[in-house]
């Protein structure tokens, strides 16, 4: 394609960029979707995501069939006003399955149906953990990884200076000073077991079952698959989808696929900015590819939360900001 050619993507965010207020301004205007949507799920959509009574929010069982309705409705919300279909679409884990609905690979219900069953998969592994790894590159990480703690996974490459790792909590406590001592700054993500990674096996096994139950269609607009950071295709589409539960999402990578296909707008629907401010990282740090192609715009459509700030850069591990996508 010509890099002359301007292109834009829709981005969806995955876990981590959820907090309570999502969604406010959408629910009223598309009714009949939230309601079908909680019919399904047994709860109501709305109240959860506005108001979290009981603090449910952050439990991933309840945290990505919510997501999925509030990226899902910022999309419906931007065709309704005229917009016209964009170039790409991609997102990130959890957000991967509104680009696909995007594309018009399968319907809303469907697609609240299969990000349901995911979650409660997902939510079903206990015991392991995750850590963002700040400021350290890629081939250092996996040195460390390789030599002294095989054991665990790359979950997440969001950028060249934020990936995440997963595995057991036991080997996350020995791992992480070793990153330290190399210079990474380490945080603890809130999370209930080891995503993207081996760990997560019967939950892809059992989730590769329940996906045979389904016919997709073609998509119409290309979908970057965060297990292969290429254009899905028909073929493989059921089998990246569950793939992607144990693999690492490739998103440094997906973000230079489409700089290099002329992609030169990125605009994130859902709630926060967590994949803006990752697109604008991603072409910061490939300079070849920014001085060869137009300076990357970004819109985050949806109502960002005043809680959603930049990932601070302390010397030693700490609690984890929200501005973190798992």
């Amino acid at each position: 394609m010509s890099m002359s050619t301007s292109m834009n993507v829709f981005l969806f965010p995955g876990q981590g960029s959820q907090h309570k207020g999502m969604g406010e301004g959408l629910f009223q205007k598309f009714p009949s979707e939230v309601s079908a949507a909680s019919e399904i799920l047994g709860y109501s959509v709305s109240d959860l995501c506005l108001q979290d009574k009981d603090g449910l929010l952050g439990q991933t069982l309840y945290t990505q069939p919510c997501l999925f309705v509030v990226n899902a409705l910022s999309f419906l919300e931007k065709m309704e006003d005229g917009s016209a279909a964009p170039s790409f679409v991609a997102g990130h884990s959890l957000g991967e399955f509104n680009a696909l609905f995007a594309a018009g690979v399968f319907d809303f219900l469907t697609g609240v149906r299969l990000v349901r069953q995911r979650a409660q998969l997902m939510s079903q592994a206990q015991g392991g953990g995750m850590a963002a790894i700040l400021k350290c590159p890629e081939e250092t990480i996996r040195a460390v990884l390789d030599e002294q703690f095989p054991t665990l996974d790359i979950a997440n490459l969001n950028s060249p200076n934020q990936i995440v790792i997963s595995g057991a909590i036991t080997d996350l406590d020995r791992c992480l000073p070793a990153l330290q001592k190399a210079g990474a700054t380490c945080i603890r993500l809130r999370v209930s077991a080891a995503f993207h990674s081996r760990h997560m096996r019967p939950a892809m096994e059992a989730y590769s079952n329940f996906l045979k139950g389904f016919k997709f269609e073609s998509p119409k607009i290309p979908v970057i698959s965060n297990v292969t950071a290429q254009p899905h295709t028909p073929e493989t589409l059921s089998s990246l989808l569950a793939r992607q539960i144990v693999s690492s999402v490739r998103w440094t990578e997906s973000i230079l696929y489409l700089i290099h296909q002329g992609v030169s707008e990125f605009v994130e629907l859902g709630p926060g900015k967590v994949l803006t401010k990752l697109a604008v990282e991603i072409q910061k740090s490939a300079p070849a590819i920014s001085q060869s192609s137009q300076p990357v715009a970004t819109h985050q459509v949806a109502k960002p939360s005043s809680s959603q700030e930049p990932i601070p850069q302390p010397k030693q591990e700490q609690e984890a900001p929200k501005a973190l996508s798992y």
